[in-house]
């Protein structure tokens, strides 16, 4: 099984100490972009295509490396300061090459329920980029953009007016709306455009990317035929419930433990306290999930921890950071181990909505470690406590060291952490 450390505790069978750990650790210079509320989400690019990565924020795309001179990408309502009382109009972005010219386009995800387009490089040349409607009723508060499916494909998965489902590009005609895949067959009332907890990853060990709600996972059971230039594939999805979260958001799935069965990590309400990862285990040949707290889905259960006790399970980690509303996995540290990025979606209903709304807004990554006898331990470590996440950030190597890097947009501003 996997425990969770809190920070200053001393765990006398790990085999690496803290203190040895800390030598080890990146350290993170911020960057503060701007102080407006522009978006809750971000991306990577090479926008100019000089070799170098830049980010975007909003409707403004910022040349690397320091970040200072920005571009802004689309014009209209849409381009402005929002209020961080309120909502802006892009929850999520995400980069690809669209229309297969080379150059790297960019898609936003919008308020919940509205159409999402994608905005095409116009490769280097000035004025705004050229708006294309990618998908409609662009649900979810907090989408996944990747491979999918398996195949080789990017795509969007999210939620329309009750289907969960992905959407990808329509490779022969690039600037026709994206195809949508629908994984349940029958509407239902659950994936409403602001359902959120979702993810994709191969639960049963079948090769296949299966896909996650926060209610259960579907089963890829989809068959593929051989064909003149392109396979025919026929989409089937098996439902498996299992209750992961109350509302979730990105849900995490890789292999913690190193024990062969890929596990789930997940925020277990983002607009309230709980984080968890769920080890998979099999019994008599069916799939079920052990619980794991991370972080307790009661503040009630933070401050009345009885400190003996966590010291002797380490089941709790006691930072109370509530509204987990977006997650990362990536290899912090450079170990070989995959880690987590998430943090605090500051304001996420406003200041007088959720769960401790006006709380430090911290960035945060949970640190894993595999451990003999077959167990994991994650140890949470604090990047910043002025910025927090949105409902989707990215990361990437930005500054050519080979570690990676942190861009931030949510109601704080926007910020990018070099890690050193």
């Amino acid at each position: 099984m996997i425990r969770c450390l809190p920070l200053l505790l001393l765990i006398p069978f790990l085999t690496v100490s803290l203190a040895e750990a800390q030598t080890k650790l990146p350290k993170w210079k911020k960057i503060v972009i701007t102080d407006k509320f522009h978006a809750e989400g971000s991306c990577i690019g090479d926008f100019n295509k000089d070799g170098i990565p830049d980010v975007a924020i909003g409707h403004y795309w910022y040349e690397g490396p320091d970040f200072t001179k920005r571009h802004q990408f689309f014009d209209g309502p849409d381009a402005r300061d929002w209020d961080p009382k309120g909502y802006s109009e892009c929850f999520g972005m995400f980069v690809g090459d669209f229309n297969n010219d080379g150059w790297d386009d960019i898609l936003i995800c919008p308020h919940p329920g509205k159409d999402g387009f994608w905005y095409e490089n116009p490769k280097n040349a000035d004025g705004m980029w050229k708006k294309h409607l990618a998908t409609k009723e662009l649900g979810n508060e907090s989408q996944f953009f990747g491979d999918i499916t398996g195949i080789g494909q990017m795509g969007l998965l999210f939620n329309r007016n009750g289907y969960l489902g992905f959407a990808m590009p329509n490779l022969p005609k690039p600037y026709e709306p994206w195809n949508f895949f629908a994984v349940n067959e029958q509407k239902d009332d659950r994936f409403q455009k602001y359902t959120h907890g979702i993810g994709f990853g191969d639960i049963n060990g079948d090769g296949k990317i299966d896909i996650l709600d926060q209610g259960g996972w579907w089963e890829n059971a989809s068959t593929v035929t051989p064909g003149e230039g392109r396979a025919t594939i026929q989409w089937k999805w098996n439902y498996h419930k299992f209750p992961f979260a109350d509302a979730g958001a990105h849900m995490i799935v890789f292999d913690v433990d190193g024990d062969g069965l890929n596990d789930v990590v997940v925020s277990t309400h983002c607009h309230n306290y709980g984080f968890a990862w769920y080890k998979q285990v099999r019994k008599d040949g069916a799939i079920t999930f052990e619980k794991n707290v991370m972080i307790p889905r009661s503040d009630k259960l933070l401050e009345e921890a009885d400190w003996k006790t966590l010291a002797e399970n380490q089941q709790l980690f006691r930072v109370p950071v509530s509204q987990l509303h977006a997650s990362v996995l990536v290899d912090v540290n450079g170990d070989g181990l995959p880690d987590i990025v998430t943090g605090k979606r500051f304001w996420a209903h406003g200041p007088e909505g959720d769960a401790a709304p006006s709380d430090p807004a911290i960035l945060m990554w949970w640190e894993t470690r595999r451990i003999q006898g077959g167990e994991a331990v994650f140890v949470p470590h604090i990047i910043d406590r002025d910025s927090g996440v949105g409902t989707q950030f990215a990361v990437g190597d930005l500054n050519g060291d080979g570690i990676p890097d942190i861009v931030v947009g949510n109601k704080k501003g926007a910020f990018v952490f070099l890690s050193q």
